[in-house]
Formats: structure tokens, C-alpha cells, sequence
């Protein structure tokens, strides 16, 4: 059971009580609570909190939890370094690979 302190956004640091009184003020959906209250914005982008958000609005409003929609995800941004804009580069890759972490074994280029 969540309580008013429940802290429901570990990266925004957004409580139980804070989702609750916008769903009061007419938050429908998580896109709704992520407008209002920066929740789901952080780093995890809404991994963590998508679910227990839905709770709320659950608990508030009395929907079902399958009639809640799921938020809308963007594609995270990727980090860009710093020597690539400093050079002005314009061929760079913004996707990073598991094989860009591997060092080539001798002979296999």
C-alpha cells in the first residue's frame, strides 16, 4: 500500500501526494501527470514509475488499469563527444555498439 510520502519518481523525486492532487485537478493519463509534475522525465525516462503512476490514477479516479494508457517513450539522447564538436565533424556515430566496447584480437580485422 502506498502512503502520501510514497516517493514515486526516484530520478524527480515526485511523491504519492503530488501525482494525487494532480489527478484531482484533472490528470488523466501518465502523459497528463508527466506534463504537471516532471515525472518520468529523469534519467530512467519512466521505467520505474510508469506502473505505480498507473496505480494512482488508478486508486483516484477508479479507472481500470488496463484503460490507462501507457505514457508516449522517446528514444533517450545519446552523449556526443566533446572532440567531435570541437572539430566541427559532421560523420559521427550517435548509436553505440557493444562491438564499439571490443578490442580486436590480433587478426581479426
Amino acid at each position: 500500500m502506498l502512503d502520501q510520502a510514497t516517493i514515486i519518481c526516484r530520478c524527480e523525486e515526485i511523491s504519492y501526494e503530488e501525482v494525487a492532487e494532480v489527478i484531482r485537478y484533472g490528470a488523466r493519463t501518465f502523459d497528463d501527470v508527466k506534463r504537471l509534475t516532471r515525472c518520468g522525465m529523469g534519467p530512467c525516462q519512466a521505467k520505474i514509475c510508469m506502473s505505480l503512476v498507473a496505480q494512482v490514477i488508478h486508486a483516484e479516479t477508479g479507472r481500470a488499469l488496463p484503460e490507462i494508457p501507457l505514457p508516449r517513450m522517446r528514444m533517450p539522447l545519446s552523449p556526443i563527444k566533446l572532440e567531435t564538436l570541437a572539430t566541427n565533424r559532421t560523420s559521427f556515430s550517435a548509436v553505440k555498439s557493444v562491438l564499439d566496447e571490443v578490442e580486436p584480437e590480433e587478426g581479426m580485422r
